[in-house]
């Protein structure tokens, strides 16, 4: 194992030392934790450099799932409000809180990579359906 100097900005310091505690684990095996699963997801290759705004995370059933980078806030999430609930890019824009860079982003995103969106959100209704 090799040693590395790290500066953190104090205020991330610490929401790391808090995040690390409520994990059981310490900070240093913490940082190594978050470092190797960014790594883990940036060898995957799943972000498009077309659409910086967009990243994956996985979700609760393990899959890679496209968000609004920073947010938390999935494409899917735009997209149905746009698409089902008929909202307009601003009304999401306003309601979710997001520049409408974002908004028109998801969409953009979503229309270069519709299967991969329409698969993701066909399992989630299946899911759904077997939940209720």
């Amino acid at each position: 194992m090799s040693r590395y100097s790290l500066n953190l900005p104090m205020a991330l310091k610490q929401d790391a030392e808090q995040w690390a505690s409520q994990q059981g684990v310490s900070l240093n095996q913490f940082i190594v934790w978050a470092v190797a699963e960014k790594v883990g997801e940036l060898r995957l290759c799943l972000d498009d450099p077309r659409f910086p705004q967009i990243a994956y995370r996985r979700g609760a059933a393990r899959w890679p799932t496209p968000i609004l980078r920073g947010t938390g806030i999935r494409v899917q999430t735009v997209v149905v409000a746009v698409r089902r609930w008929g909202m307009s890019p601003e009304e999401v824009a306003e309601d979710y809180d997001l520049a409408p860079s974002q908004v028109s982003e998801a969409l953009a995103f979503y229309e270069s990579h519709r299967a991969e969106l329409d698969a993701l959100m066909t399992a989630e209704q299946e899911l759904e359906r077997a939940c209720a």
